[in-house]
């Protein structure tokens, strides 16, 4: 993992959300931002992670949008 992409991912805001819903309802959003974005940062509300942690739920989101985890901190993850 770049130095240089953690750099840049500690100014990001984050424009994706998972809620009650999980995860299944932000894949295409997020897969959507990667298009456009190199990095994209999301948070793990606490009604998505139930019992799970948010390291588990970004690995397997981005498994399902084909992209990678750069960090994760706290109940954020982000993507390229």
């Amino acid at each position: 993992m770049s130095d240089e992409l953690r750099k840049q991912a500690h100014e990001l805001d984050v424009t994706v959300w998972v809620g009650k819903n999980g995860i299944d309802a932000v894949v295409d959003e997020l897969d959507d931002q990667l298009d456009n974005e190199e990095l994209v940062k999301a948070k793990f509300l606490r009604s998505a992670r139930g019992t799970d942690d948010t390291e588990a739920l970004a690995t397997e989101l981005a498994d399902r949008v084909d992209a990678e985890v750069i960090d994760t901190r706290g109940h954020t993850a982000v993507f390229h």
